[in-house]
């Protein structure tokens, strides 16, 4: 099936990267052109794009340097998981009007095989953004770092780094879930304030403000730490190492506060992590594709209970994608940041 000429743009408008960052990521690193627009082939879809994710992790993968995937090539459409409809398919697993959840990047229209597709998405259960974010990656992400990774215990307490951000709020909340004790730690007093009375958190600290982030700590867990999702590296994460109990479990799941290259020396944390017995694992969300659907089943439920909550902050169209990195990248965003590129069908 094929769409309609009537209903057809005449370009496919696309954010493409341009320059890779030097000391931080500026947007003009990217460039909003108008490329032809697609068509699809046999066994193919054309999908429409309703709204892009923002991520931390975005920041590596324009870097020079790959990590754990090829970065986005100069002159590529920038990376992005999308939401998006299907408007034309010649694919049998997909009909006109699906909605889906996929890796189409920074770009209105897209074609594909079903292979970037992750996931169709029924919009009677949630809103289809949080497939983006509380029901989506971000839920995903706290739930292997918290529950695969750091498998915490009723009582116990676990601390999480930018809690108010998408993963850290979804960390928190579900491990009030499990019956532990929550500390987050985060960059202003108004997400300080979101932590405590919107997503429950037992305490939570603005690290730009404390005089001493490790007295601080020692004050909001005064049974120590026994669970760390780490998202920042860095002097928060050194802080956190004073503090852990015996047998504590460490989940890395980002260093955005440390340059991706080259990497900084620091404090060795090898004579701690003896002593205490603990455990250090990095996770990526890739790792647990294939539990996807069992992971958003058990967060869909914590939703309609209430037991979850999120806030959205969103940017409209899509020239403004570039600016919500940076200001992601910068702390500005009060909640999962996105980009609204079309309407809900």
């Amino acid at each position: 099936m094929t769409l309609p000429n009537a209903n057809r743009p005449n370009a496919n408008r696309q954010v493409v990267l341009r320059a890779r960052p030097d000391a931080g990521v500026t947007a003009d690193l990217f460039e909003t052109i108008e490329a032809p627009m697609p068509e699809a082939g046999p066994g193919e879809v054309l999908i429409r794009s309703i709204w892009f994710s923002v991520d931390p992790a975005m920041r590596g993968w324009i870097a020079e340097a790959a990590n754990y995937q090829e970065p986005v090539p100069i002159g590529g459409v920038m990376q992005s998981f999308t939401v998006g409809e299907v408007m034309a398919s010649n694919h049998p697993d997909y009909a006109v009007g699906d909605l889906v959840q996929g890796r189409q990047g920074w770009q209105q229209f897209a074609v594909s095989d079903g292979s970037n597709i992750d996931r169709k998405l029924d919009p009677r259960r949630a809103p289809i953004s949080t497939a983006l974010h509380v029901l989506g990656i971000n839920g995903i992400t706290a739930w292997a770092g918290l529950v695969d990774v750091c498998d915490p215990k009723p009582g116990e307490t676990v601390l999480v780094t930018t809690a108010a951000g998408g993963v850290g709020s979804s960390v928190g909340q579900i491990a009030k879930i499990k019956g532990c004790r929550a500390v987050g730690i985060t960059g202003s007093d108004d997400k300080v304030r979101m932590c405590l009375e919107e997503y429950g958190f037992d305490a939570a600290i603005n690290y730009k403000t404390v005089p001493d982030l490790g007295k601080a700590l020692a004050e909001a867990c005064p049974d120590g730490i026994d669970c760390f999702f780490d998202n920042v590296g860095g002097a928060q994460f050194d802080a956190a190492m004073e503090l852990l109990n015996p047998h504590a479990r460490i989940a890395i799941c980002g260093t955005i506060s440390m340059p991706s290259f080259p990497i900084p020396n620091g404090p060795r944390v090898n004579r701690t992590l003896l002593v205490k017995r603990a455990r250090i694992q990095g996770f990526l969300l890739f790792d647990y594709v294939d539990r996807f659907a069992s992971i958003v089943e058990e967060l869909t439920g914590w939703l309609a209970d209430g037991r979850l909550k999120y806030r959205e902050d969103v940017i409209d169209g899509i020239e403004g994608a570039p600016e919500a990195l940076v200001r992601l990248l910068a702390g500005e965003n009060q909640g999962k940041q996105l980009v609204r590129v079309g309407a809900d069908p």
